[in-house]
C-alpha cells in the first residue's frame, strides 16, 4: 500500500450529493479496493496506481476544522472511506471529529465496523447519522466486488450497536445489482435497528469499463440485465415495489438510468 502524505487547502469543500451542502475527504483513495467504486475516477489525476493500492492522507485536515463552522449537512467522505485500514494507523477522521464544532451537521458513510471505535465521540454531536453500506452479498460475492473491506455480517452488528448507543444510524444499499442483491433478506436481517435506509441501483457506467467487462464474465445473468434497458426497467420497477411494501423508512432510492434519480 502507498502511502503518499499531503496538505489539504481547506477541509469543506462544496458537493452535489444529493442531501448534502459540503464533503470532507481526509482521505483520497480506498484500501477497500471495490470493483465497481464510482470514485476510480480519481486515478484521472492521482496516478499513483491501481484503485485500491495508493491512498492520500491529507494530514493537516484536523487543523483546517478548528473552529469552523457551515451552514448544511456535512457528509463524510465521497472519494474515500473514513474508516478504511489506514484509519487505525493516522486516526485522522477520530482527530478530525475531536476538533469539529459540534453543531456542524454530520453524515459519516462507511463499510467498516471500525467506526464503533468512535461511538462516545458521535454521542457529542448535536445532528450527526451514520451510514453501513450493506449490499447482502454472499461472501464468495463480496470477496469479489469489495476484497478488503469488512463482511456484511459485522456492518450489520455495526449498525445495531449504533442503534443501542443511541446513534441515528442508516442502511446504505449500494450497489442493487440484478441476482446479487437480496433486498428482502437485506431488510429482515436489520429492519429492528436502523433508523432509515437509503437504496441505490449500481450506476453502470461510473462503475467503469473494466467492471462491466468483470461482471460479464463472472456474473452474466447479473450483466445481463444491467446491458439490457427493458430488462433493467423492469427489474427496477419490481424492486422498488418490494422496498415500497417492506414498509421501511425510505430516505431515497437512487436510479442512474437514464440519469440520476431520486425517489422518496
Amino acid at each position: 500500500m502507498k502511502v503518499i502524505k499531503q496538505k489539504a487547502r481547506r477541509a469543506f469543500s462544496p458537493t452535489k450529493i444529493p442531501g448534502a451542502r459540503w464533503v470532507i475527504n481526509q482521505y483520497i483513495g480506498c484500501q477497500h479496493a471495490c470493483r465497481y467504486c464510482y470514485a476510480k475516477f480519481m486515478c484521472k489525476w492521482y496516478d499513483y496506481g491501481r484503485w485500491g493500492s495508493w491512498v492520500v492522507v491529507r494530514e493537516n485536515m484536523p487543523e483546517l476544522v478548528k473552529g469552523r463552522y457551515v451552514a448544511g449537512k456535512v457528509y463524510m467522505s465521497s472519494v474515500s472511506d473514513p474508516y478504511q485500514p489506514i484509519e487505525k494507523r493516522f486516526e485522522l477522521t477520530r482527530r478530525i471529529l475531536e476538533n469539529m464544532g459540534k453543531r456542524v451537521k454530520i453524515s459519516i458513510l462507511t463499510k467498516s465496523d471500525l467506526v464503533l471505535r468512535d461511538l462516545e465521540l458521535f454521542k457529542r454531536f448535536r445532528n450527526i447519522e451514520v451510514g453501513l453500506t450493506v449490499n447482502g452479498f454472499e461472501e464468495s460475492v463480496k470477496n469479489d466486488l469489495e476484497p478488503y473491506s469488512p463482511s456484511i455480517g459485522r456492518r450489520i452488528e455495526a449498525l445495531k450497536r449504533l442503534h443501542e448507543s443511541g446513534v441515528k444510524n442508516y442502511a446504505f444499499i449500494s450497489p442493487i445489482i440484478p441476482k446479487l442483491t437480496d433486498i428482502e433478506e437485506i431488510i429482515s436481517d436489520t429492519r429492528g435497528f436502523v433508523t432509515y435506509y437509503l437504496f441505490e441501483f449500481l450506476n453502470f457506467r461510473a462503475a467503469g469499463a473494466e467492471f462491466r467487462r468483470f461482471l460479464r464474465d463472472r456474473y452474466w445473468e447479473a450483466y445481463e440485465v444491467m446491458s439490457n434497458k427493458d430488462r433493467l426497467e423492469r427489474y427496477a420497477r419490481d424492486t422498488i415495489e418490494t422496498i415500497r411494501r417492506s414498509g421501511v423508512k425510505i430516505g431515497g432510492i437512487y436510479l442512474h438510468y437514464p440519469e440520476l434519480t431520486m425517489l422518496k
